[in-house]
């Protein structure tokens, strides 16, 4: 078994600022590090429990396949916050059939990101023994 102590996000921009710009003021995750100057600037962001790197760049947008699962509080709320600064939505707030309530938008290279708000009464709330 491999011992894994953390884990990133390794993203590559077609414009890194533009995409700083996204993931560090519209979003407003908080900066865990940042290194390099640059092309080889690269900023690191917090995840919750893991973290998000925006470094380097590529020709070519990421492939779309990939997707970032982010928990919020109130993913209605997020959804309006970040609908008011222009952040593109994909899909408006909805309760999903296994009961999360999901909200997508996507960053300016066309990564898609899922907001998520796991309800009260939802089974990954449940902590036997707590």
């Amino acid at each position: 078994m491999v011992h894994v102590l953390s884990s990133r996000y390794l993203l590559r921009p077609t414009d890194p600022e533009r995409s700083r710009d996204f993931y560090g003021r519209q979003l407003a995750l908080p900066v865990y590090r940042e290194f390099g100057t640059g092309v080889e600037r690269g900023t690191v962001y917090f995840l919750g429990g893991g973290y998000l790197e925006v470094s380097g760049r590529s020709d070519t947008p990421p492939s779309s396949a990939p997707r970032l699962w982010l928990q919020v509080p109130d993913v209605t709320a997020a959804h309006q916050e970040l609908r008011d600064l222009g952040v593109p939505v994909v899909r408006e707030p909805r309760r999903e059939p296994w009961g999360l309530v999901e909200c997508w938008i996507r960053d300016p290279d066309g990564l898609h990101l899922c907001l998520v708000q796991v309800p009260e009464d939802h089974p990954m709330r449940y902590r036997p023994g707590i």
